[in-house]
């Protein structure tokens, strides 16, 4: 529309100074005017060519006066040049960009695709445990039920082998009998008594035999521990894994050193109950004590089943603090070691009130060197009267423990 409206202003202003310029070049014709000094024919040209070039410059101006687009493309064309070729490289390296972004899509959605059969190939071994945890529960059940059923057989046993304990007492009884009327019937007892010490040995046996069936070779004790650590808090979820990880290699090599290799000693750990213990780790933001132990008694030749036993780990004795100090009168009648294992069980009693992890076996907690154990019982055995022991800590103490001792003698 701003067209069409330039060129009516156009049309009217070159039609208007065309229109004047007629008008005074007839004038000056008519009245032979001169201008200049020159001819009047030439006069006239002269007013001829300047009302063209008025009428140009005026049609020029004013578009340029009322329009944008006529004053862009008079004076900045090389400006809009300049822009266009900003725009092209903009515009091609947006094509470039979008390209690149069309390979990132792409490369998602492969990844996406292995992901998803990521899950699927999981999911799939979630199936299989989930088929072979049946499987170990089914064989528990067979497990209990001969368990059971040798408990009866040995009950069965039991009674067998006091019946024949008491027909060997009546034997005895009337061996000594006919001992006493005929040498026939010595002999006979006499063979009666070796196979009755042959019964014995069978049924002694066949004792042996039930306990062995019943309780295997048992190389672990349930509860016995395996391994222990201190796990960082503040880490990451895989962090946690790979230290519980790291931990339960170390507990396969011990085992490995104190069984041999001639069997499986690896440590098999429950999956759930592993991101459990992950879990508890990660929310707690502290540093957490983690044990390995037995699941339960392990017979030779099993897999090495576990349990995971989470503590929270804190500073418990400061190097050189005073743990226990008692004061004790020896006497004659008083033997130390009486003493020194009453000393020694107030320790261990109130450093698990503090808060050290005790051995689930055997309920220790300290471990002392033998030197200085002997020495406490000497210096004991050759005190008389009032004597106080002192027990300090040799070395920081945390919840894991052991509790390492330093005891002290003075005589009062």
């Amino acid at each position: 529309m701003e067209g069409i409206y330039l060129i009516l202003v156009m049309i009217i202003t070159g039609g208007a100074i065309a229109f004047i310029g007629d008008k005074l070049g007839t004038k000056i014709g008519k009245k032979r005017l001169s201008i200049f000094g020159l001819r009047p024919r030439h006069t006239s040209m002269v007013v001829t060519v300047v009302t063209g070039g008025l009428i140009t410059a005026l049609s020029i101006g004013f578009m340029v006066l009322i329009s944008q687009n006529v004053r862009t493309a008079l004076f900045g064309m090389d400006e809009l040049r300049q822009t266009m070729d900003a725009t092209l490289a903009e515009l091609d390296e947006a094509t470039e960009n979008l390209f690149k972004a069309q390979t990132e899509f792409e490369r998602a959605n492969e990844n996406l695709r292995m992901s998803k059969e990521e899950i699927v190939a999981l999911k799939e071994e979630q199936e299989d445990l989930r088929a072979e945890s049946e499987r170990l529960k089914e064989g528990n059940e067979q497990l209990e039920s001969t368990n059971a059923e040798l408990t009866a057989q040995n009950e069965n046993l039991s009674d067998t082998n006091a019946a024949l304990e008491e027909n060997n007492k009546k034997l005895g009884e009337f061996n000594v009998t006919l001992t006493a009327d005929n040498e026939k019937l010595s002999s006979d007892n006499e063979k009666l008594s070796v196979d009755n010490n042959e019964l014995e040995e069978r049924n002694r046996r066949l004792r042996e035999g039930i306990i062995a069936i019943r309780e295997g070779d048992i190389t672990l004790r349930a509860g016995e521990i395996l391994a222990s650590g201190i796990i960082k808090g503040g880490q990451s979820a895989e962090e946690i894994s790979n230290e519980i990880n790291m931990l339960a290699e170390r507990a396969t090599q011990l085992l490995t050193e104190r069984f041999g290799g001639d069997e499986d000693n690896s440590v098999w750990i429950y999956q759930p109950e592993l991101q459990r213990v992950i879990e508890e780790i990660e929310s707690n933001k502290q540093d957490m004590v983690l044990r390995i132990s037995a699941a339960g008694n392990m017979v030779r030749g099993e897999p090495v089943r576990s349990r995971l036993e989470l503590y929270p780990n804190k500073l418990i004795f400061s190097k050189d603090e005073i743990i226990l100090s008692k004061t004790y009168e020896l006497g004659d009648d008083v033997q130390p070691e009486i003493i020194l294992q009453d000393f020694l069980t107030e320790i261990n009693r109130i450093a698990i009130e503090k808060g050290i992890l005790s051995d689930p076996l055997t309920g220790s907690v300290g471990r002392m060197e033998g030197t200085q154990l002997y020495e406490i019982f000497d210096a004991l055995s050759s005190a008389k009267g009032k004597v106080q022991l002192t027990a300090s800590a040799r070395e920081e103490t945390d919840s894991q423990g052991p509790l390492r001792l330093n005891i002290k003698l003075e005589q009062r």
